[in-house]
């Protein structure tokens, strides 16, 4: 089973109960309070655009439509059919209709031309091919736009023995242990830094997780 397959299955398991079990999950730290950051972290204002790569159920779109208002718009992207399924319903059940969801993997994804923002959060580091995908995004940003991702890494320092143990802790796959080996938060780092301006990393819940933040190199009022 390839990444994308392995993705598709988890999610698609987990779709009906993923907003309680986030809620629940404490591994993590405070989820609720790290993705107010994150959006916070956007700068958006009254009729802003913005894209959610790996928008899952739709979690972090009352806290986004709350800054942009009715005026604005959202397009939330994920790759698992049953995940959009809850997101939808969501976005039905709220009434919003400036929502559009798009089913896709990052890597193939082609954002919209002068978007205001671009927000990731618990996205797995956008799967390989992550530098790239902030790279595309970056592109697309409007003058002033950010990108901003909040996901889970390593602790800095982290023994080898501490890691083996925590994989054996979850369970032993494939895929964990080229998480493990690949480190993609590093590639992201180096990504937004080469292609963003202003950027800034936040360690969160004892460097099991990372606020990263970056600006469009652009500046308010130059053209795309």
């Amino acid at each position: 089973m390839n990444d994308r397959e392995h993705v598709v299955a988890t999610y698609r398991k987990s779709a009906p109960r993923y907003d309680l079990t986030s809620r629940l999950n404490l591994a993590l730290g405070p989820q609720r309070a790290h993705r107010r950051s994150a959006v916070r972290a956007l700068g958006l204002r009254p009729g802003d655009s913005v894209v959610e790569l790996g928008c899952g159920t739709g979690l972090n779109f009352g806290l986004i439509e709350q800054e942009i208002g009715p005026g604005g718009n959202i397009v939330g992207v994920d790759l698992t059919d049953a995940m959009l399924a809850q997101a939808r319903r969501r976005i039905e059940a709220n009434g919003w209709s400036n929502v559009r969801l798009v089913q896709a993997d990052a890597s193939e994804f082609e954002f919209p031309t002068g978007i205001d923002s671009i927000l990731a959060t618990y996205a797995h580091a956008l799967l390989p091919g992550g530098g790239d995908v902030i790279a595309r995004g970056a592109a697309a940003l409007s003058a002033g736009g950010r990108w901003v991702v909040l996901d889970v890494k390593l602790p800095d320092n982290t023994p080898r023995w501490l890691t083996r143990l925590g994989i054996a802790t979850v369970g032993r796959s494939a895929h964990l242990e080229e998480w493990v080996v690949r480190r993609p938060w590093e590639e992201i780092r180096a990504a937004m830094q080469d292609t963003l301006a202003d950027v800034s990393w936040t360690e969160l819940f004892f460097g099991s997780a990372y606020l990263a933040v970056g600006q469009s190199l652009r500046n308010r009022g130059e053209s795309a």
